[in-house]
């Protein structure tokens, strides 16, 4: 959990080696401490339950808080005892209407189905925006989210909070520095799904319970097609739904494939095919293995990318055993959620969500010192808070690079990861024309990029 710091202090560079493995903490004051003369950031909580609880509470502790909306009354009452000047809403089109020249940011950290409608409201009205990972419900609306900060010139910010990790930085700029050489694989997995889904839901809920009296049960539907409340979809278990969440690829690997995707410099793929479950219409399926290529950029090789989820058969979907041999130490086992960037002088284990932490191995498996490369990216260590702190600080200095995990870097690294659940869905190998947002060999799938809102939704 991160803990709550005033924005102008700040702790000295430290670093810890624990395990084998190399973790960085602590924030070097000569890169990243500032003082600002500017008056605080007006923020707007849009979801300030679950993690948006967290969200805003962060947000509060670098700017004002000035309104906060959630459908659920009872997520609102809740915030509102912390920040009991800010206004309350359940709707936040009326919300961005109504203090529209009150508010100069926004986070959103409601289910994934409404991120795009919310931001991209947002941001048409010129409001500066965090936004919870994955950054989009579908690949057509991270397109469209990353062309409108590019557009209106917005300090943008997506929440995968491991952007903030000092380890995460040095990990990149060592597989930069060419310390492990030519990277032509990745590999990264995670133990989810741990909410219900396939196999053990496949389809809709026949009951009908009443509507909870704090719940704003048509808010929650938003864009998505209409169906009737039942509390197996709020207010956790809608990741599993298609036409609520992103399943297993949408909520872990914006963490996970962050520090491979940053590192490599990687952008539009070129083909991505899914190996899954039989899929049913309702719920992402139990298990996947999704291939996605990438072509060389600049001096960098093609990298195959490789994602794993869910169980088959009962047992977790990992990478292959030869390639986990190398990394794990005698009684070693892989963890819940890690990648492992291989290359030609060398590998990177990160048994790590966010890549914070690693391990570099020869390309034998045995151990490789942690060499010193220059530091090119500036550095933090604060975790979710200082991500929040660098959001901040990019919009009071009007420098949008200055969040490292802004929507040109996000909403690259979104359609690249969404596009495997495109795969799954269409059942092929698809051919992907990036700048085109289209697929050239079969036409059929260009569906699965974006659905139709219902009627008083917009992107």
């Amino acid at each position: 959990m991160a803990r709550r710091m005033n924005r102008r202090s700040f702790v000295g560079t430290s670093a810890a080696v624990g395990g084998g493995f190399f973790a960085l903490s602590g924030v070097d004051t000569r890169l990243f401490a500032y003082q600002s003369p500017l008056e605080k950031v007006r923020v707007a909580g849009i979801g300030v339950g679950g993690k948006g609880s967290s969200d805003i509470d962060q947000c509060g502790n670098a700017g004002d808080v000035v309104a906060i909306c959630d459908i659920d009354e009872g997520h609102l009452e809740s915030k509102a005892k912390k920040f009991p000047k800010a206004k309350k809403f359940f709707d936040f089109r009326k919300m961005l209407e109504e203090m529209n020249k009150s508010i100069d940011a926004v986070t959103v950290s409601t289910p994934d189905h409404t991120h795009a409608v919310a931001t991209a409201m947002a941001m048409r009205m010129g409001k500066h925006a965090y936004v919870q990972k994955p950054l989009t419900h579908t690949v057509k609306e991270a397109r469209v989210l990353r062309e409108l900060a590019r557009e209106k010139k917005l300090c943008t910010q997506m929440g995968n909070q491991g952007t903030a990790e000092n380890g995460l930085r040095t990990a990149v700029e060592l597989v930069r520095a060419g310390v492990i050489g030519q990277v032509r694989e990745v590999h990264v997995w995670t133990n989810r799904p741990v909410w219900p889904q396939s196999p053990t839901i496949k389809a809709r809920f026949a009951e009908t319970p009443a509507v909870p009296a704090s719940v704003h049960w048509d808010e929650f539907i938003g864009p998505s097609p209409s169906r009737a409340y039942h509390p197996g979809y709020h207010p956790f278990k809608w990741r599993g739904w298609w036409d609520f969440g992103t399943g297993a690829l949408g909520d872990m690997a914006c963490h996970t494939a962050n520090m491979a995707f940053m590192a490599l410099k990687l952008g539009h793929p070129t083909s991505v095919v899914a190996e899954n479950e039989e899929l049913n219409p309702e719920t992402y399926p139990a298990w996947a293995h999704v291939t996605t290529e990438f072509p060389a950029r600049d001096a960098m090789g093609p990298v195959t990318f490789h994602w794993y989820e869910g169980r088959r058969n009962g047992k977790l979907v990992h990478p292959p055993e030869e390639l986990q041999k190398k990394v794990l130490k005698a009684g070693e086992k892989l963890v819940n959620s890690g990648s492992i960037l291989v290359g030609d002088k060398g590998i990177i284990h990160s048994p790590n969500d966010y890549g914070a932490a690693f391990r570099l191995s020869n390309p034998d498996g045995s151990p490789m010192e942690t060499p010193k490369v220059d530091a090119v990216l500036p550095r933090n260590g604060k975790g979710d808070q200082g991500q929040k702190d660098e959001w901040i600080r990019a919009i009071k200095e009007n420098k949008p690079e200055l969040a490292l995990s802004n929507f040109d870097y996000a909403g690259m690294l979104t359609e690249a990861i969404l596009l495997g659940n495109v795969a799954m869905r269409a059942g092929k190998k698809l051919m992907w024309d990036g700048p085109g947002l289209k697929f050239t060999n079969a036409p059929e799938a260009n569906a699965f990029l974006h659905f139709e809102y219902r009627k008083g939704w917009t992107l």
